[in-house]
């Protein structure tokens, strides 16, 4: 008997619903998710320090038995148009930091891994888009997606520069550190995984970890930059969770670095990959300038 077999027969569901990588079971004495436990994570001890730290904002475990699955209390969103969704959203993923965040000791070595890192992602992409840009200035002829690059090789090349000069700048002030601020972060955050009923709900929490607070928000901003008013809910959640000007470079650092445009399947699909691409580094140009304005006026 295979694992839904099994817990059709232990729930006696009236219908169940698979939905992405969830079960819904529908019962007689409620309704249930069923979801399988993730590797090397365990949700039970996150939830017990969580509710220790005084946040309840995740739905709760019923059933623990099962060595391959956790059984979830069923959650209905009743915010199906929610204007306000990512300011509420953002308010409970702040009280998660604020509510976790303690100082740890780090070695020179924390920091100057993630400059290097970094440093070595911009200096590729430096190196990708040149050969690109000098391959198909050679054309007589371009075609679309590669017409619009060389429109926007200048944007690119600019953007990359940024990135450089202000992970400079942030390792310049983090170089000599020994403490690191530390939180519980849900580090896979999107509009998707929150949902509103009788109170806030942040779901998905298979890959929680204690890091940074800034990856959240680098996590969010990644997953519903289009769609987001930004600087909105950005100082929303400096409100409540202040961020370090070590912090806030980094954040600006990470979002600033440019996506890897591919040019591989044909040409419309090249070129609608490289519009969500461009997009982004425009949109993040102007969510950056305005915390960039007296250092231009300057």
């Amino acid at each position: 008997m295979n694992r839904l077999e099994t817990l059709k027969s232990l729930y006696k569901p009236y219908r169940y619903t698979i939905r992405g990588k969830c079960t819904i079971l529908e019962t007689t004495s409620g309704n249930f998710v069923v979801k399988d436990k993730p590797k090397n994570k365990d949700l039970i001890s996150i939830f017990n320090y969580l509710k220790s730290r005084n946040f309840n904002y995740f739905p709760e475990i019923y059933n623990t038995s099962r060595d391959d699955t956790y059984i979830y209390e069923y959650v209905e969103d009743n915010e199906v148009i929610n204007p306000s969704k990512s300011e509420d959203l953002i308010s409970v993923v702040a009280l998660l930091h604020s509510k976790t965040s303690y100082s740890k000791e780090v070695s020179e070595e924390t920091f100057k891994e993630i400059y290097e890192d970094i440093k070595n992602n911009i200096l590729y992409l430096k190196d990708y888009y040149l050969k690109y840009y000098e391959l198909y200035l050679k054309n007589i002829y371009n075609s679309p997606s590669e017409y619009e690059f060389l429109r926007n090789y200048s944007k690119l090349k600019a953007a990359l520069e940024f990135t450089e000069r202000e992970l400079d700048n942030w390792y310049s002030m983090v170089k000599e550190k020994k403490n690191e601020r530390i939180s519980l972060i849900h580090n896979n955050l999107s509009l998707d995984h929150y949902l509103r009923s009788d109170k806030d709900y942040l779901i998905s929490w298979d890959k929680a970890k204690f890091d940074t607070p800034i990856l959240d928000l680098y996590k969010l901003y990644q997953h519903n930059f289009w769609e987001l008013e930004f600087s909105t809910i950005y100082e929303k959640y400096k409100m409540i969770n202040n961020l370090s000007i070590e912090e806030e470079k980094l954040f600006f650092v990470l979002i600033s670095l440019v996506p890897e445009i591919k040019f591989e399947g044909d040409e419309f699909t090249i070129c609608k990959n490289m519009r969500k691409d461009l997009d982004y580094v425009y949109k993040t140009e102007l969510f950056l300038k305005p915390y960039y304005a007296a250092d231009t006026e300057e």
